[in-house]
């Protein structure tokens, strides 16, 4: 992602990031001042669209390669961090590389620079660094996420970046619920299926059919990106829950068994803040193809949004996000209470 609001830094997960302050990182090279014998090409020669905005500037500007402290089984990251002359950072940047084989093309940049330091060239030398490393480590897609109309929108669109996909965002304020409505769609019945709910780490008896109806994310809308095959094995699944576990966070799953054979056909899941306070977040929200039609997706809605609020009165409200062209799950948060709140860009470069 790209953002508009900085000195801030910017946490890997894809969609929803809310900046943390500047990383306690450890140099993992020695700095390399822009413009100096060591940098072996021009200012963001590899970089299409490049403008040479702020070239002095930038010539006193120091990059200093991180070494990011965050494990992540699934992918592993590259930071790097601007500085000024006197040594006060300027700008951050972080690429995510993917270590499963199916996404090992794609790589994921996150950048920001001070508002104060904007066009003087600092994010275009952070960018070619990022783009040199990707290429490095055979990465032929970078994508980067950037709200609409923000400065890192204009950034990425003058850069050859070009827009893979669009994302609506939307928010359900949980004091604006209807407790009537809501218990409505909660108790309306759906003939040959029931609902379950866990917190955490699936139970045991749930893990292999819960891990298997993820492939129901499978035919998502993903614009004119290539994100390859997504495979999940329960291991994955175990990880995934045990690492909110460890941040101190509340996972909270709602899944629709069908009663033929007892398989898990539809899911959703929410992440809550460890003190249950501010907004929760919805992680996934997905029905296998052969069962969608029954209303499933707004049934498992409504009763994580009733099990949300009863187990966390403080909480303000419930965050989601989907694909602009995903008018189905659109539909149904529409319909719950859900109230657009912006839309981000993610943009891609072909290197």
């Amino acid at each position: 992602m790209v953002t508009a609001d900085c000195p801030r830094v910017i946490p890997v997960p894809l969609i929803h990031p809310e900046l943390p302050s500047w990383p306690a990182m450890v140099p993992q090279h020695p700095t390399r001042h822009v413009g100096s014998r060591a940098a072996t090409r021009p200012l963001g020669s590899q970089l299409p669209g490049w403008i040479g905005v702020g070239y002095l500037a930038a010539l006193s500007t120091t990059i200093t390669a991180l070494a990011d402290p965050d494990y992540r089984p699934f992918s592993r990251r590259l930071a790097w961090l601007a500085s000024d002359a006197d040594g006060n950072p300027s700008g951050s940047a972080y690429l995510t590389l993917h270590n499963k084989p199916s996404q090992a093309d794609l790589a994921e940049l996150e950048l920001a620079v001070h508002p104060a330091e904007r066009r003087q060239g600092i994010g275009s030398r952070l960018l070619a660094e990022v783009a040199d490393a990707a290429r490095a480590n055979e990465a032929r897609v970078l994508l980067a996420d950037a709200r609409v109309g923000s400065p890192g929108d204009h950034f990425l669109a003058q850069r050859g970046f070009t827009v893979g996909l669009t994302l609506v965002f939307t928010r359900l304020p949980l004091a604006e619920v209807d407790s009537a409505v809501l218990a409505a769609v909660v108790e309306a019945e759906h003939p040959g299926y029931r609902l379950v709910s866990w917190r955490g780490v699936v139970p045991d008896e749930f893990g292999q059919t819960f891990t298997d109806a993820r492939s129901a994310m499978d035919d998502a809308p993903v614009g004119e990106i290539d994100y390859g095959p997504d495979v999940w094995d329960l291991d994955r699944t175990k990880a995934a829950a045990l690492r909110i576990e460890q941040r101190g966070e509340h996972l909270m799953t709602i899944a629709a068994v069908d009663d033929a054979n007892g398989r898990i056909v539809g899911f959703t899941e929410l992440v809550v803040p460890a003190d249950g306070k501010g907004d929760a977040q919805h992680f996934g929200t997905a029905v296998l193809k052969d069962h969608r039609g029954h209303g499933l997706a707004r049934w498992l809605k409504a009763e994580s949004i009733r099990q949300a609020h009863d187990r966390f009165p403080d909480l303000g409200g419930l965050l989601t996000d989907m694909v602009d062209t995903n008018t189905a799950m659109r539909h149904v948060n529409t319909s719950i209470g859900y109230h657009p709140t912006h839309e981000t860009r993610r943009y891609k470069l072909t290197l």
